[in-house]
């Protein structure tokens, strides 16, 4: 590189008009998808035997041997891609930069799941038994940093925890992860003692659950992770009226910093009159789906032509995958914590901390941080090595995409401070 430095080539390409872009990206036919978007320097590995599936990845500065991992886990509904503008800039702070496509998703294995199918490949340990053998294929015994978007945040959370010895820093980016859930505790002493209290059981029936509280509400709303885990979610995003390339659009413009009515606040507590303040593309109406939900938040034409972060072109990877594959892929993990053989498996590191250098990103205009009451402050307990939470101006909860330059310096500072 003469002229420019890297970032400045990437941040011009980003820039650019889409026609332009699409010329600059025309080389790369290293990759399986995103040929004329991705950047020069990353290409396409299809990796066999990962956890019992091949596992499609994206690569970056695999040129040179023994340089340490750097593992980007994607979330829902995404795909490696969305690393793509991330991916050269640590490659040239001289990392080996590995973002796959997670089991389910895109390339690798686990897409031609149906909704009956068993969800135990898609638990919470063998998520980071996936991650685990994917580097160690790769020939790596451990990695400098794991980083997780969205669902991939909680995956890249368990990484760390459960492994600090192979994964030895890790960034989660806009779902904070409070670590494991406590077990109960001193229950048995408790419940004699109110019992004795009392002098005779209780009669009260149970109280009502999140969802009944939510359906309660006028108008009445649920949750979208509840709407994720019904067996008609898949075919309303994979086939909607608008279409899957429109619903991606209509989703991805109303989580991002361009949708104008993102503007993120703590809530007071967890209860239904506080949740039913979230946008309704997370406290969804409880007549609608999800493509229903997003329809009225399409953006217009011109607003789509100034998208530059994800443009038509970049879109259509998203909707060719997803378009090809369907989501129930994706959708299986937002079941497991509903089936109690596997909501509990993590119940065996009641009490462990992040105990490996950690640090929290987000855009300023993204609700995920805010969805649940507590749970910045309770990854900040989870997490003995914090190193903060960095909100960064003008993005949503798209942030890699959104605003890459920005991400690219932030984890390439963590990870060599790690």
């Amino acid at each position: 590189m003469t002229a420019l430095s890297r970032r400045q080539l990437l941040l011009s390409i980003a820039a650019a008009p889409l026609g332009a872009r699409a010329f600059a990206q025309s080389a790369n036919s290293e990759v399986l998808y995103g040929s004329t978007t991705i950047p020069r320097g990353i290409r396409s590995r299809i990796v066999n035997g990962v956890n019992g599936i091949a596992m499609h990845a994206l690569e970056a500065g695999f040129e040179s041997p023994n340089r340490p991992a750097v593992l980007l886990v994607h979330g829902f509904p995404e795909l490696a891609y969305s690393w793509r503008h991330v991916m050269v800039p640590l490659a040239n702070a001289g990392y080996h930069v590995i973002a796959p496509d997670l089991r389910g998703y895109g390339r690798s294995g686990g897409t031609d799941v149906t909704y009956d199918q068993d969800l135990a490949p898609f638990s919470t340990l063998n998520r980071v038994r996936d991650m685990l053998s994917l580097i160690h294929a790769l020939g790596h015994r451990s990695a400098a940093m794991v980083v997780g978007h969205d669902f991939g945040s909680p995956v890249a959370g368990w990484c760390a925890l459960t492994r600090p010895d192979v994964f030895r820093s890790v960034v989660m980016m806009s779902a904070p992860f409070g670590g494991p859930a406590q077990l109960p505790f001193n229950t048995a002493n408790e419940s004699a003692a109110a019992g004795a209290a009392a002098g005779q059981p209780r009669r009260d029936g149970p109280a009502p659950g999140p969802d009944e509280e939510l359906a309660r509400l006028t108008p009445p709303r649920k949750h979208y992770q509840t709407y994720y885990t019904t067996p008609e979610a898949n075919e309303d995003m994979w086939h909607p009226p608008q279409g899957v390339h429109n619903f991606l659009r209509a989703y991805y413009h109303v989580k991002s910093g361009d949708w104008a009515d993102n503007k993120p606040f703590p809530l007071a507590n967890n209860s239904a009159a506080e949740q039913a303040k979230l946008p309704r593309y997370y406290v969804m109406d409880l007549n609608k789906n999800m493509a229903q939900q997003v329809a009225g938040d399409m953006p217009t034409a011109a607003q789509i032509a100034a998208c530059k972060w994800l443009t038509d072109e970049d879109l259509k990877v998203y909707s060719g995958e997803y378009g090809r594959t369907g989501f129930q892929g994706g959708l299986q993990s937002y079941r497991v914590g509903r089936v109690p053989r596997l909501a509990t498996e993590t119940q065996l590191f009641a009490g462990r901390t992040i105990d490996v250098p950690s640090l929290f990103l987000s855009g300023k205009a993204d609700w995920g941080v805010y969805q649940r009451a507590g749970s910045l402050d309770a990854m900040k307990r989870a997490c003995t090595k914090f190193d903060g939470v960095e909100l960064i101006d003008g993005a949503g909860h798209w942030v890699q995409q959104e605003r890459a330059a920005q991400v690219a310096d932030g984890l390439v500072a963590f990870v060599r401070k790690g």
